[in-house]
């Protein structure tokens, strides 16, 4: 392990060990995330799937940050971005347990609700598929457009804030790995299971959980980057 490993560990522990070491600070945590939900989700994801980011360019290129990387506007995309995946969350949650009572699986409203089960297992996999098969495809296709939007300006905050030529990024879209591998391995084999474990927690956790699931997501896009 590298001193710039030993460095961005040592910054990650200090970000979350008050959370862990003091209780007041996760009261306030509890309490300023009930009231101003939306706004920690920005900087749930903001610091945590950077991080991912990060983790996975010093998988690919050796260095946790680099000209032309753009750490900033990244943050920023993945602040907006996570804003979206709360609301997704709380759409989702809601809506699907109710889809499914429709269907006639009764009591899947009461079962999200209660005590872990096998009932409670099965409606929170059925929440992780329909918002993974809905909703997951388009923040994908769209958080890999911002990141070329990002790349093609050199990383600054500057060209991160010029004209957002959508059609372009769309044509230039490797359409081969994002198909084959983004959404048709990555979804099903790890985004479903993993957002299972997601909506089985409770309420105040889901979002939190969902921006950690964020720094495996930054070694999933390493992973895709290298492949041709």
């Amino acid at each position: 392990m590298k001193k710039q490993d030993l460095l961005f560990a040592a910054c990650f522990l200090a970000i979350l060990a008050p959370f862990f070491l003091s209780s007041s600070v996760y009261d306030c945590y509890l309490a300023f995330n009930r009231t101003h939900g939306l706004i920690m989700s920005f900087l749930k994801f903001a610091v945590l799937s950077t991080a991912g980011e990060m983790i996975g360019l010093r998988i690919t290129a050796g260095v946790y940050n680099r000209k032309g990387f753009g750490l900033f506007p990244r943050a920023l995309v993945w602040g907006v971005l996570g804003m979206g995946i709360s609301i997704a969350m709380t759409l989702f949650a809601g809506g699907t347990p109710l889809l499914l009572e429709q269907l006639g699986i009764n009591g899947a409203v009461t079962a999200i609700g209660g005590p872990l089960s096998w009932e409670k297992t099965g409606v929170a996999f059925a929440i992780s598929v329909a918002m993974n098969t809905v909703f997951a495809p388009v923040f994908m296709t769209l958080h890999k457009m911002t990141d070329l939007h990002i790349i093609e300006n050199g990383g600054t905050v500057r060209g991160f804030f010029t004209p957002f030529r959508a059609a372009e990024k769309l044509k230039n879209l490797n359409w081969d790995v994002q198909w084959n591998f983004v959404f048709k391995k990555t979804i099903p084999l790890f985004w479903f299971p993993a957002h299972t474990v997601t909506f089985l927690l409770p309420g105040n956790f889901r979002v939190l959980f969902a921006a950690l699931l964020g720094v495996v997501l930054g070694i999933l896009l390493s992973i895709a980057a290298r492949k041709k």
